[in-house]
């Protein structure tokens, strides 16, 4: 049985290009990097050449997935793209790795849920943030009861959009500040309540329209958890202390992790950290152990049934109430590592 995950990457944005490849070079003790998948041929071949590995245009994806070596990919193409590329490689057999969102309506992540389980292959999504140390020491403070009983979640997270032909400020592409933003503040407020929300409503803007897209340039969520515990985007009182992470939701700066108790303030710095490379070789031990992956498909799921809420609460002027879920654990992959044993020899 091959060490090494052989991973396809699909999509080739700037976050592709300068922190997604390159985390391959640090996660090589059982990840490697072996095709580029692009909507370009040329520049996934430009991409390509460099690291030695493959280049394909999406519309030779079969073919990229009938290589021996392409035991997983990882989607990073637009998210209204997601679903029908997860499930043709669930179907091939490859193990998926998926950018966050998983998907931009909660029928495609059940959908790539199905296709994963019933073709026996792993399925995680691709928050990355799960990966850093500052956010792990703030759920190890959380869980030893720092600040007591937290009863509610503030995380406020922006960006600057240069160009307006980016997807990002297209609906037919999955656009959308809480598809693309707001959807790790509800992770996040997920994984720090453990516990699943209850009801939601929102707001969304367009004030300036500056860029001309067809999607909301703002949005405000709040989101309601058992016990009354509330989740926003922008303000945050009522503990016994609070917890402030500066830069909590990049990929390579500095976090300042700022805790308050009892008028006592302190602070721990955290360096960058490769969190893609983390993902990466967590993801392939999944693969290897036969593990289940967290976060999960069925976390891709609840993060979307959220933001589809948020935004039906924005369009109808209230509440919408969110039926519980019954989670489904994965199938079993025992044994099925995608074609494995015979890759060692080629």
């Amino acid at each position: 049985m091959s060490q090494q995950i052989g991973y396809a990457v699909i999509g080739l944005d700037e976050m592709v290009r300068h922190a997604v490849l390159p985390a391959f070079a640090r996660a090589q003790d059982n990840s490697r990097l072996v095709a580029v998948v692009a909507a370009d041929r040329a520049e996934a071949q430009s991409a390509a050449q460099p690291l030695h590995v493959a280049g394909y245009h999406y519309d030779d994806f079969k073919q990229c997935l009938q290589r021996d070596d392409v035991n997983a990919v990882y989607l990073t193409l637009p998210s209204s793209m997601r679903c029908d590329y997860a499930v043709e490689a669930a179907r091939a057999g490859a193990h998926v790795l998926c950018e966050v969102p998983m998907a931009v309506t909660a029928d495609e992540c059940r959908r790539m849920l199905r296709t994963s389980q019933t073709n026996r292959v792993k399925l995680m999504i691709g928050y990355r943030l799960h990966f850093h140390p500052a956010h792990q020491r703030v759920l190890e403070l959380l869980r030893e009861g720092f600040i007591g009983v937290p009863k509610t979640f503030s995380s406020d997270v922006t960006t600057r959009i240069e160009s307006a032909q980016d997807v990002r400020l297209q609906r037919r592409l999955g656009g959308g500040t809480v598809y693309e933003l707001g959807i790790a503040c509800i992770n996040t407020a997920r994984t720090l309540f453990r516990a699943e929300p209850a009801q939601v409503m929102a707001m969304t803007a367009r004030t300036s329209r500056r860029y001309g897209g067809d999607v909301d340039e703002s949005a405000v969520g709040l989101v309601r958890f058992p016990d009354d515990r509330l989740a926003h985007f922008h303000s945050s009182f009522g503990e016994e202390g609070s917890l402030r992470l500066t830069n909590a939701y990049a990929h390579d700066a500095r976090m300042i992790l700022r805790r308050v108790r009892k008028s006592q303030v302190d602070e721990e710095t955290f360096e960058p950290v490769d969190q893609f490379a983390a993902m990466i070789g967590y993801f392939s031990n999944c693969v290897l152990s036969d593990s289940p992956p967290e976060p999960s498909g069925y976390d891709g799921l609840q993060d979307v049934r959220l933001v589809e809420a948020i935004y039906r609460s924005a369009r109808d002027g209230r509440p919408v109430t969110l039926p519980r879920m019954v989670r489904v654990e994965s199938a079993s992959a025992e044994s099925d590592l995608r074609r494995t044993d015979n890759r060692q020899a080629s």
